[in-house]
């Protein structure tokens, strides 16, 4: 008889899992809402159905990309992959040429616009620092603290070094972990050229990897349970449990604060109380004109928004823009966030008009904060026959899709290992 696994939540991680165990186990699927996806999938209905974040990938994203071509998602078709860009109306703007690496980011630096030749020559020696040491840190220190020890300038921490913070991590340099960012750094600066490439979502992020992986999975006989909120998760002699039901292993794929509620652990309580989190606010516009942004995604030097998404451009949604904020320290309201959002837009694009419709999507707690020492657990834990998965358990990603995809297939590896079954 197969085995039988349960998966408690179907965020990137929770199905991650599901798909690498489907072959091997009954596999039982428990997600509370009502669509699978999590933090990275879409809501509403017809005009009103926006993805609840925006989210980048990039062509170092091995584990998203091969669990996408899994389940029939062809990165090809639904991603947009750019050459590494970086564009800050009325500050720094860089273009990658197709080059072997690290040659591409050389003439990037070289032919980049908004910076001195002085500020070229610090970001390069900082990049290559970071490249020469393998991208690792012989101690860890905020990001704030690493570029003072790089004598980056102000320049730089504005336009460059603080959005990317922002962006891969989700944390403000002052508290965020270098070496998460290094480790970011590594997988796309330090790898092959198309490692560094931007891969832009060309459709809506259920499309992407959780509905193809839900029908995926519903093929193959798993059950799905959508709207099914478990409430506990345990251990016993005979297996661990999920409320009453029993199984031979369980994994839970939820959220930190969610952990906390749902496994009897008291040694993994302290890790979990150590989360931190930070907000992500989107604003959608949406324009009776076409916004004919100067580029798919990018920032105002400044401005009151960290970036700009065209999503017209993109994913052929009419008259539609998307802006988001990063970590806010104070979280404006719903009224400013849009405000701030036109005013950014017409910045880049002067010729829009007053929007025909606005959506602001707040996640207040978007995602845990990569901080300077914070101490993830692994994908076995102390109670027999329960795992964990979700991207704060990657040891050293922040909270990104790639970080999530790893750690459901980390955890499914180590279900199949104690399970004595070869993959």
């Amino acid at each position: 008889m197969r085995p039988r696994v349960a998966v408690v939540g179907a965020g990137w991680a929770g199905l991650a899992a599901a798909v690498e165990l489907a072959e091997h186990a009954d596999v039982t699927v428990y997600e509370a809402g009502r669509e699978p996806g999590g933090r990275a999938r879409c809501s509403g209905r017809g005009e009103s159905r926006f993805d609840n974040g925006q989210h980048i990938l990039l062509g170092a994203y091995a584990e998203c990309l091969r669990l996408m071509r899994i389940v029939g998602a062809d990165p090809d078709q639904l991603l947009l992959r750019r050459p590494l860009q970086w564009r800050r109306e009325g500050g720094l703007s860089l273009d990658c040429p197709r080059l072997p690496a690290p040659l591409h980011l050389a003439a990037g630096l070289l032919a980049a616009r908004g910076l001195g030749w002085r500020d070229k020559w610090r970001l390069a020696r900082a990049l290559d620092g970071l490249r020469r040491a393998g991208y690792r840190l012989a101690r860890d220190c905020s990001v704030a603290e690493w570029l003072a020890e790089q004598g980056q300038s102000r320049r730089l921490r504005d336009d460059f070094w603080r959005p990317m913070a922002l962006s891969a991590l989700n944390t403000p340099p002052e508290s965020a972990s270098m070496r998460v960012l290094a480790a970011t750094l590594r997988d796309s600066l330090g790898g092959r050229r198309e490692d560094s490439d931007l891969l832009l979502p060309a459709a809506g992020l259920s499309a992407l990897f959780p509905e193809p992986a839900w029908r995926w999975l519903s093929e193959r006989g798993a059950r799905l349970r959508a709207g099914c909120r478990a409430g506990r998760i345990v251990s016993r002699e005979d297996g661990p449990k999920v409320d009453d039901e029993g199984y031979d292993a369980v994994i839970s794929a939820v959220a930190p604060y969610h952990a906390a509620e749902l496994l009897d652990a008291p040694d993994l309580k302290p890790a979990l109380a150590a989360f931190r989190y930070w907000p992500i606010a989107t604003v959608y516009l949406r324009f009776d004109v076409s916004p004919r942004l100067p580029a798919p995604m990018l920032g105002v030097s400044g401005g009151g928004m960290d970036w700009l998404f065209d999503r017209e451009a993109l994913a052929g949604e009419a008259g539609l823009v998307a802006a988001v904020l990063s970590a806010p320290t104070e979280l404006p309201d719903a009224g400013e966030l849009a405000a701030r959002a036109l005013a950014d837009a017409r910045r880049v694009a002067p010729h829009l008009p007053d929007p025909v419709q606005r959506r602001v999507v707040v996640e207040k707690r978007a995602t845990f904060a990569s901080e300077v020492g914070l101490d993830r657990p692994a994908a076995r834990s102390a109670l027999k026959g329960v795992y964990l998965a979700g991207d704060w358990t990657h040891p050293e990603y922040p909270a990104t899709l790639e970080g999530a995809a790893r750690s459901g297939a980390a955890a499914a590896a180590a279900v199949l290992q104690d399970l004595g079954i070869e993959p």
